[in-house]
């Protein structure tokens, strides 16, 4: 109380403002009184007190009731004021009661309760918040969202039946709001309604407080019926978190119990681990025979590596042989290289040649042109003369009908009429040197053409000709350079086979000398553990004689429980049976895991000789096709003769 007071002061000497007597004076009474309640109620607060009260709530952190009723707070007061509690934490209980909160009281607190999330409890009795129902909605939407208050007081604040349905959706949306007072209001029959609707959703109000709102008594007992419903819910909900907590520790006890059996089930399984031991030195017995069957399979082993070597060595004459057709290739590909200089040198004569014969083609064709040149110039000149012989017979006719014309004597007309018969006979003479003409231009063309036609002929077979050869040329040589690049081919890959069968050997000789190894390090591993089953067995058999010791002692002492222990000495014996079965059953498993190794040393055995017999067999064929392939091919024929 005291902090809070001196924050009052402080912040009023900052702001400027003149501390309120009347708030100081309660503030000093209280003091007395340790707690965490603030009583200010009665006191007329102004405007910058509720200021400075805003700032020492937001820095507040002792007070958790605070009692503001009857304070006449202005509208901008109660702003400022309920602006303060916003960020507080401590503060769970808040009476405004009569301070006539109208419009902006009811939107700041809406603020408040959808940002304060500490609040328990708001009293908000003799107020005006119903009165504007924009205000009062936004208040509705505050409590709506906010999900810690429990007690809301709204009796005289004038709320009607819209304000009740605002406060219906309100109540639809939260799930905190356990008592809630509503009286001397004015709700009516269709705020009621609208709340008994609420209701049917709302499961956490258990205490409605209706009376003085005109609300017809079957809805008030329908509100109650609700109401009543949902305490029976939320005892029904406490009695089973209660049973949850009993049930809870009833399975803790009973874990606890389960661990002292498993504690007991452990000194059995102990007891039986005695007779383990016994079992254990016969398999100690049976690893030692299996040591001498290794010793036995690493003499094999041996035998198989000396094998090995001699594969290798085999391996490495083929590899010799492998080099040697190697030198062969190389060879066999120079003189391919030389018949391919020869072929070039052939094919170099045979384009000379063809280039003659184009050239003497193209020699014929030039003097085929320059004689149809030449025809076309005497065809031409034939022309010529065909136009001028027309030109002189049109003189002649203009002659003929000037003379008619201006002869008109009978003797003129003999006259004319021989004329006109010696210059008809003359144009037929012409008319048929002029068809004459044209006949032989005719034959002229007719020649040219042949004779070309000939010449282009005789160039296209020569052509295709000069072509086929090459193509043939081409395909010779492309079908030598296919075969000797197969061969090449078969002795790659018959070499890169040997290879491949060196380095398979290779790696099954190191998979057999790496399960050498596991094997070994598996026998030691065996010998260390029954060196270190023999010292517990000390122990325990030790330990066993003073369990047993103590054990005879309380026998005697209760004898009473004897049918019980015989009844688990028996259960024991069945148990140490099936263990008993069990490591038989494993011994078993062993035995023919040993020999299912066996099995797997001979057939690897076998499949070494048979491997052995398979890469002779294939040095035979490949000696055998390598001389086959050089007796068939011409480095066979050639070779005498250099």
């Amino acid at each position: 109380m005291e902090d809070f007071r001196q924050t009052y002061l402080c912040l009023c000497k900052e702001g400027g403002v003149e501390p309120q007597e009347s708030v100081v004076a309660q503030l000093r009474e209280s003091r007395a009184v340790q707690g965490s309640r603030l009583d200010l109620s009665g006191q007329s607060l102004s405007t910058d007190t509720c200021c400075v009260l805003a700032k020492a709530f937001q820095k507040d952190t002792a007070f958790t009731e605070v009692l503001l009723s009857d304070c006449m707070l202005s509208e901008e007061g109660a702003k400022l004021l309920l602006t303060g509690l916003f960020g507080n934490t401590t503060v769970k209980v808040l009476d405004l009661k009569g301070n006539n909160l109208r419009s902006t009281g009811a939107e700041v607190l809406g603020k408040l309760l959808a940002r304060n999330k500490y609040l328990r409890r708001l009293v908000l009795e003799w107020n005006a918040l119903g009165v504007w129902d924009e205000a009062f909605s936004l208040f509705c939407e505050g409590l709506a969202s906010n999900s810690v208050l429990t007690q809301l007081d709204l009796r005289n604040n004038q709320i009607n039946h819209h304000g009740a349905s605002e406060l219906a959706l309100a109540l639809k949306c939260n799930n905190t709001v356990e008592v809630l007072d509503l009286r001397w209001n004015n709700i009516g029959l269709l705020g009621g309604r609208s709340l008994l609707e609420a209701l049917q959703k709302n499961k956490s109000i258990v205490q409605l407080e209706m009376a003085g709102n005109n609300i017809p008594s079957d809805t008030l007992k329908a509100l109650e019926q609700t109401t009543g419903h949902n305490s029976d819910r939320q005892s029904t909900l406490r009695e089973s978190r209660s049973r949850t907590q009993v049930l809870s520790k009833e399975i803790h006890t009973l874990k606890e119990e389960k661990g002292r059996q498993f504690l007991s089930l452990m000194e059995t399984i102990d007891r039986q681990r005695e007779e383990m031991g016994r079992s254990n030195r016969s398999t100690s017995i049976q690893i030692g025979q299996l040591q001498e069957a290794l010793n036995e399979r690493k003499s094999a082993v041996n035998s198989l590596t000396a094998k090995l070597q001699m594969t290798e060595a085999a391996l490495t004459l083929s590899e010799q042989k492998n080099h040697n057709m190697g030198e062969l290739l190389t060879r066999v590909k120079a003189e391919k290289e030389e018949q391919r200089e020869r072929q070039s040198r052939e094919r170099k004569k045979e384009q000379e040649d063809s280039a003659h014969r184009e050239g003497k083609l193209l020699r014929e064709i030039q003097n085929l042109t320059e004689t149809n040149i030449q025809l076309r110039n005497k065809v031409e000149e034939v022309e010529c003369r065909c136009k001028s012989q027309q030109q002189q017979i049109f003189e002649l006719k203009q002659e003929l009908t000037n003379s008619t014309a201006e002869l008109k004597v009978e003797q003129v007309n003999r006259h004319l009429e021989e004329s006109e018969r010696a210059l008809q006979e003359r144009i037929f003479k012409l008319e048929g040197q002029r068809i004459q003409l044209e006949e032989e231009l005719s034959k002229a063309k007719a020649a040219h053409v042949t004779e070309r036609a000939q010449a282009e002929e005789e160039l296209g077979r020569v052509r295709a000709q000069v072509r086929l050869e090459e193509q043939e040329h081409v395909l010779s040589l492309e079908e030598k350079l296919r075969s000797v690049r197969f061969n090449l081919q078969e002795v790659q890959l018959h070499c890169s086979q040997q290879k491949q069968t060196v380095s398979e050997l290779q790696a099954k000789n190191s998979h057999q000398s790496i399960e050498m190894d596991g094997l070994r390090r598996r026998i030691e591993e065996l010998q260390q553990e029954l060196s270190g089953k023999d010292q517990e067995k000390v122990a325990e058999v030790s330990r066993v004689r003073v369990e047993l010791q103590e054990q005879i002692g309380h026998l005697q002492a209760e004898r009473t429980a004897q049918g019980g222990l015989k009844e688990r000495i028996s259960a024991l014996e069945r148990e140490i049976k099936v263990l008993s079965s069990n490591h038989r059953e494993a011994l078993l498993d062993k035995e023919s895991e040993m020999s299912s190794l066996l099995e797997k040393l001979r057939l690897k055995e076998a499949e070494i000789l048979r491997m052995r017999e398979d890469e002779a067999h294939r040095a035979s064929y490949l000696q055998s096709a390598i001389l086959t392939y050089v007796q068939g091919s011409p480095l066979g024929h050639s070779s005498p003769k250099k």
